[in-house]
């Protein structure tokens, strides 16, 4: 069996307030739910899963609402944090856990941090990949968009995300779309091949992407082929959800203002990732935001994508953060 093809691990769906989430379950022990990113999907995990299983964990792997075989809610209320923190919670209790532990990637480091602030209880520690949290802005999404698009003239690729012109701009090749976008924000990319997180007037986003010659060795056509698959049923529609949301989301939020998780955290990021530029100052700042962090690294020669650029790495730093946990806490 090819290593990037999924068919080895078992699959099963449940309706979770409503919403059918598609997972990835293997292993026993402990509950330990990895929350994808975007670009991706579940299959982003593919290469952690087992060595997690193998590590005493009961690893559950679902497709984000809006992503993959899950449903993908038309209304995008049903992609707020509030929403999905509450789908996490009946997960776990589906899974008869008290407690879980959550690693999220990208915009699923974004649900792993909510989840560890609103219910402290059943997330008793997380681990982020990539994307460096803050605690929410006073100000909202849209007036934080228009003012860098009047500072700069350009547009901040998240402003864009919530269009609809988006959609339609990334659903017109797929296979495109997803492999000029991975290979962009990985380590791969050099120079002007990186991609850059502002659009000038008149470029879309893929305009600052750029479609690789030749597939990195971490990129195979085979795993691109999963994606695209995965792609089909929803489009970039279910994808840019949780972008198209962030107004709704920031509104929900504000009894979160200032809420600081004290669970056990861990954060890994890339150091060739090309959004550290834009989001170097909430890296630095991690331990003001999340107390109970036990460390932060920067991987060296990753991009965006570490769970499949540095799976070795990754796991050289995730096994010993979940062990530690396990010889620590109680609930595990």
């Amino acid at each position: 069996m090819n290593a990037d093809q999924p068919a080895a691990f078992t699959h099963q769906t449940e309706a979770l307030n409503g919403c059918h989430w598609h997972l990835v379950v293997e292993g026993q022990g402990p509950l330990l739910i990895l929350l994808h990113g975007f670009p991706y999907s579940w299959y982003e995990f593919r290469h952690l899963i087992q060595p997690l299983a193998a590590a005493g964990f009961r690893v559950v792997t679902p497709d984000l609402p809006g992503y993959g075989q899950s449903d993908c809610p038309d209304d995008l209320a049903r992609h707020t944090h509030v929403r999905l923190v509450g789908d996490l919670v009946a997960l776990v209790q589906r899974f008869q856990a008290g407690t879980a532990l959550l690693v999220g990637h990208d915009v699923g480091s974004s649900l792993a941090f909510a989840a560890a602030q609103m219910r402290p209880d059943v997330f008793t520690a997380f681990a982020m990949l990539n994307t460096p949290q803050t605690l929410r802005s006073p100000v909202a999404p849209r007036q934080l968009w228009q003012q860098m698009r009047q500072d700069s003239g350009q547009v901040f690729y998240q402003e864009y995300f919530a269009r609809d012109e988006a959609i339609t701009e990334l659903d017109a090749d797929l296979r495109h779309s997803l492999r000029a976008i991975q290979f962009s924000i990985s380590g791969a990319a050099v120079g002007a091949q990186k991609w850059r997180a502002t659009m000038a007037p008149g470029e879309g986003f893929l305009d600052t992407v750029s479609d690789p010659a030749q597939l990195p060795a971490w990129m195979s056509e085979a795993a691109l082929d999963v994606y695209v698959e995965h792609y089909r049923r929803h489009g970039f529609r279910g994808a840019l959800a949780p972008y198209r949301c962030r107004e709704i989301n920031w509104a929900q939020t504000a009894f979160l203002s200032g809420c600081r998780p004290t669970q056990p955290a861990l954060f890994l990021g890339g150091d060739q990732d090309p959004a550290n530029e834009r989001f170097r100052r909430n890296y630095d700042q991690l331990e003001q935001v999340i107390p109970g962090l036990q460390g932060k690294h920067l991987l060296a020669g990753a991009g965006h994508s570490l769970p499949e650029e540095a799976t070795a790495q990754v796991l050289a730093h995730l096994l010993p953060f979940l062990g530690r946990l396990r010889t620590t806490s109680p609930s595990l």
